[in-house]
C-alpha cells in the first residue's frame, strides 16, 4: 500500500462525504465544501499517477482502482448535479455510458493479456470533465442561497456563467464521444479476437 494507491483510496473515501455535502441541504455552506472537495479529489486523481510513475511504484491495484475511483467520482457529482438541473440528464447519461463501454473494452483486452494505455484523448476527456463539472459546481453555489455574501465576490453574471458552464459540459461531451470512438478504433482486433 503505497503512497500512491493511498491518494487513489482518499479519493474513493471523498466520494461519499462529497456526496453528503452536495445533497443534505441542512449543512451550512455544504454546496461550498462540495466544489472544494471535487478539486480536492481531482488533485490526487493527477498527483496519485504522477507519484506512482515518478516513483516506479505502478501496481495492479492502482491499474484497477484508480480509474475506478476517476469514474465514481465524475459519476456522483454529474448525477448530483442532474438532481440540481444544472447539467442536462443526457450529457451526463453520454458521459456515463462511455465508462461503462470503455471499461467494458479494457476487461475484455485484460482478459487477453492486452492494456490498454490512456490515450490522449482519454486524458483531454479527463480534464473537460472535471473543468466543466467544477464549472457546473461554482454554478450550483451562485444559486445557493446559504452562499449570501460570497455571491458578491463572483465577477461574472449569472447569465455568463450559466453559458459557461454549458459551453464547458457540451466540450466535454463531445470530447468523450470522441475519444471512446478513439479507443474502439485503436482496439477493434479486441473485439474481433477470437481467443
Amino acid at each position: 500500500m503505497n503512497l500512491a494507491n493511498k491518494l487513489t483510496l482518499l479519493r474513493i473515501f471523498l466520494v461519499p462525504v462529497f456526496l453528503i455535502f452536495i445533497t443534505i441541504k441542512d449543512i451550512p455552506y455544504g454546496r461550498l465544501f462540495a466544489l472544494l472537495i471535487f478539486i480536492l479529489a481531482s488533485i490526487t486523481d493527477k498527483l496519485d499517477g504522477y507519484i506512482a510513475r515518478s516513483r516506479n511504484q505502478i501496481t495492479r491495484f492502482g491499474k484497477f482502482m484508480d480509474p475506478l475511483a476517476d469514474k465514481l467520482l465524475v459519476t456522483a457529482a454529474l448525477v448530483s448535479l442532474v438532481e440540481f438541473h444544472i447539467v442536462p440528464a443526457w450529457a451526463a447519461m453520454i458521459i456515463i455510458a462511455r465508462e461503462f463501454a470503455v471499461t467494458g473494452l479494457r476487461s475484455i483486452a485484460a482478459a487477453e493479456g492486452i492494456v490498454i494505455a490512456a490515450s490522449a484523448w482519454g486524458k483531454a476527456k479527463t480534464v473537460t470533465q472535471i473543468v466543466a463539472i467544477i464549472l457546473a459546481l461554482v454554478n450550483l453555489n451562485y444559486n445557493h442561497v446559504s452562499l449570501g455574501i460570497v455571491k458578491k465576490f463572483i465577477v461574472y453574471p449569472h447569465k455568463f456563467l450559466n453559458i459557461t458552464t454549458d459551453i464547458a459540459m457540451g466540450i466535454a461531451v463531445l470530447i468523450t464521444i470522441i475519444s471512446g470512438i478513439d479507443y474502439f478504433i485503436k482496439n477493434k482486433d479486441v473485439i474481433h479476437s477470437d481467443k
